[in-house]
């Protein structure tokens, strides 16, 4: 991949973003204060990942609709961001308002541990859209995987799950390894609290490596790949022709159930890339967008995996090891995953949604190729990143070599000064039923005026 030396002066970004972080505390001093005045929250913060960003101190949240969210200070953002795709519908669609007042606050009972008709009507589109006829609750996809985890297990007999290196299942313990820079299987730099080496219950393999997956397929004690269709929380990495319909192939040869995680990849589509590319996982996982917002995830059972499970009599699964906890499946989250999936991200929004990243990707790459700079950028249906290096990596760890913190910290940080948000673990635009063209062209126009003082 082609390098930034002499097209970025190290001296003039480090310069820059000491002038764009000098602005940004200036222009925020309310949610500074709020920050410095949060002695309670441990990092200052309700979640420690709200620490991630390019200023001194996070933006603290006023209000928001649409795309867009206004500041503490006042300050207006389109919101590029959408809660890192939990807002995907958009910050406080009408419909899923309604649909979650209705049962709060008209109806009662946020949870009372019995099922309400709002759960078969999702179930039954989440078949629609997916392909898989049999679906259940959780209240995020982090559960919704370690569940799937203990099923594959309890089916196969086998104790291994395999992921990509860099992969993004959330907290689930058994996917933070990564291929080291020997060649060999590692736990992931940073991971906090370990229950054990990492090796012991996972393998790994680089995306997009059919080979590596074959060789690891073959030690016979992976019950299930665990697997985004697309890497997204390493930047946007796709596959390549071939690629997803031979790690098919190669699970079914070697006796390895498929669980697909589409959190983020459900950007790819209504019936995220699983429907866009023609996949036939045996589970399905997600979590995040579908409930506007709400707290939610599911996960979808094939049928043979269904008779599957049905005819292991021996598994409790009605109390033992049960998902979620007591609030999974409640009925303010079905009430919102529906509203959402009936009328917010409908397949008609979806194609607006797709046009606008098209839109969007276009314009990056139009300012990115003026100005002669080895950077790329991907595009996975409603969503886009642009990443400093080119061509654009082809796994998870050319990937994570790619990165350039103070770079990404620049353009974060510019752009949030100017009112636009992207998410903050890099640079990825997502766009939602509510953005508009305008909202698009306008980071155009401040991403132009930042990449023409990088270089000038």
């Amino acid at each position: 991949m082609e390098s930034q030396v002499d097209v970025i002066s190290t001296t003039r970004l480090q310069s820059l973003l000491a002038r764009e972080r000098d602005a940004f505390a200036a222009r925020n001093p309310r949610s500074g204060a709020a920050y410095a005045a949060a002695d309670h929250l441990f990092g200052r913060v309700p979640m420690t990942w709200m620490n991630k960003t390019a200023g001194a101190h996070p933006l603290y949240l006023d209000r928001a609709r649409g795309a867009h969210v206004w500041d503490l200070d006042g300050h207006e953002y389109v919101d590029l961001c959408l809660g890192d795709t939990g807002a995907m519908a958009g910050h406080s669609p009408a419909p899923t308002v309604a649909a979650v007042q209705r049962r709060y606050a008209e109806l009662g009972g946020a949870t009372a541990m019995l099922p309400t008709e709002d759960a078969a009507w999702v179930g039954a589109e989440l078949a629609r859209r997916f392909g898989l006829p049999y679906w259940s609750f959780s209240l995020t996809a982090t559960d919704a995987n370690r569940w799937a985890i203990r099923l594959v297990r309890a089916i196969t007999g086998r104790p291994k799950i395999l992921v990509n290196s860099y992969c993004y299942h959330g907290s689930v313990d058994e996917s933070l390894i990564v291929v080291g820079s020997d060649g060999e299987a590692a736990s992931r730099e940073g991971n906090v609290g370990a229950p054990c080496d990492v090796t012991l219950t996972s393998r790994v393999a680089e995306y997009n490596d059919l080979e590596r997956l074959e060789r690891e397929l073959a030690h016979g004690d992976v019950a299930a790949v665990l697997m985004e269709p697309a890497l997204t929380n390493i930047g946007i990495v796709l596959p390549e022709p071939g690629y997803l319909e031979g790690v098919r192939e190669l699970t079914r040869r070697h006796g390895t159930l498929l669980i697909n995680d589409e959190t983020h990849t459900f950007s790819a589509g209504p019936g995220g890339a699983t429907a866009a590319w023609g996949l036939e996982p045996d589970v399905l996982t997600i979590g995040k967008a579908l409930a506007g917002g709400i707290p939610c995830g599911a996960y979808g059972l094939s049928e043979q995996l269904a008779a599957e499970i049905a005819r292991h009599t021996e598994l409790d699964l009605v109390d033992m090891g049960g998902v979620g906890g007591t609030l999974a499946g409640n009925p303010i989250s079905v009430a919102a995953m529906r509203a959402t999936l009936e009328e917010v991200l409908t397949d008609e929004a979806f194609e607006g949604m797709t046009a606008l990243a098209t839109r969007f990707a276009d314009g990056v790459r139009g300012i990115v190729e003026q100005h002669g700079l080895p950077w790329s950028i991907q595009q996975l249906g409603a969503r886009a990143e642009y990443r400093f290096a080119s061509p654009a990596p082809r796994n998870g760890g050319e990937s994570a070599a790619a990165h350039q913190p103070e770079l990404d910290d620049y353009l974060h940080v510019y752009l949030a000064n100017r009112g636009i948000l992207l998410t903050p673990f890099h640079a990825m635009a997502l766009m939602s039923p509510a953005t508009t063209a305008a909202d698009v062209d306008r980071h155009h126009e401040v991403f132009a005026a930042a990449v023409g003082e990088l270089v000038a």
